[in-house]
């Protein structure tokens, strides 16, 4: 089985730039909520060390500028001054030569968050997307991260947005093409803070092959060779697995009228867990 040889790192949102203010309880300090062993410093750490560049995509944001210097300023503190920033807001954009040159010779690139379908309406068909494919599937220190709307956006099936109505009926959730790097999972962000439970279960019952991944903020998935994810960061990661479903009715439903699910798995992974997402275990 051919397996990817580069790295994702996906984000549930909000995650420590440095900005957070340190414990100062002494009892505090053995907690994991420290920027010096957060989920930048891991990015930073899986990559070339001093020199490692990394580029910062701001398609999905609508104040790029902001967004970009928050990275900036993170990463420095992190002793890595070799950050650059790409505000691709048009095909156009992905398509200069300037650009596409950046991004054969970066070592990472970042999704920022925003709106998740900005990101794929530029970058769907694009020349830069075959890029970061290729470089994905060939470079073993290649890496592709994305918080928030750019986590979700890693994804083959992608959850564009839903109703928020907690109820769990056909219809509330709209999902459509993410940028395929991943193509076992289906990816939320802000999980646990916005109890986006109902539109997870909903997304699985429209795709009951997939494992749905849920992102708490400040938290993330290193996933290796496709399928192998460790949780990072200081939050949790809830797994919900619907290859074992018994019964899902989700085919059978008209708009607005209640799912029935029997036999969904879920799991929940704090830092330094790993999941196997083709054996449906921890590793």
């Amino acid at each position: 089985m051919r397996l990817p040889k580069g790295k994702i790192v996906a984000i549930g949102g909000n995650e420590d730039k440095g900005t957070m203010p340190e414990p100062t309880d002494e009892h505090l300090h053995d907690q994991i909520r420290f920027f010096e062993t957060g989920i930048l410093k891991r990015i930073h750490d899986e990559l070339h060390g001093i020199g490692t560049r990394i580029e910062v995509i701001t398609t999905a944001s609508h104040i790029p500028e902001e967004m970009a210097q928050a990275y900036y300023d993170g990463f420095l503190l992190l002793g890595c001054d070799n950050v650059g920033a790409l505000h691709l807001q048009t095909k156009e954009d992905v398509a200069r030569p300037e650009n596409l040159e950046r991004l054969r010779k970066t070592d990472a690139v970042m999704f920022t968050g925003g709106n998740q379908s900005r990101i794929t309406e530029v970058f769907a068909g694009s020349p830069a997307l075959e890029i970061l494919q290729e470089r994905y599937w060939k470079e073993e220190k290649f890496l592709i991260s994305g918080t928030s709307a750019g986590a979700m956006a890693m994804a083959e099936i992608m959850i564009l947005g839903a109703a928020e109505k907690n109820v769990l009926v056909k219809g509330d959730v709209e999902l459509g093409d993410g940028l395929g790097f991943l193509k076992n999972v289906m990816i939320d962000t802000h999980f646990v803070n916005r109890r986006r439970i109902p539109r997870m279960i909903e997304s699985l019952a429209a795709y009951p092959n997939l494992i749905g991944v849920g992102l708490g903020e400040d938290t993330a998935v290193l996933i290796t060779d496709g399928s192998c994810m460790e949780t990072i960061g200081s939050g949790l990661v809830v797994l919900f697995d619907g290859r074992h479903l018994k019964e899902n009715n989700y085919g059978q439903l008209a708009p607005n009228e209640p799912l029935c699910l029997e036999n969904m798995i879920m799991h929940v992974l704090p830092k330094g867990k790993k999941f196997e997402t083709r054996s449906g275990h921890l590793i």
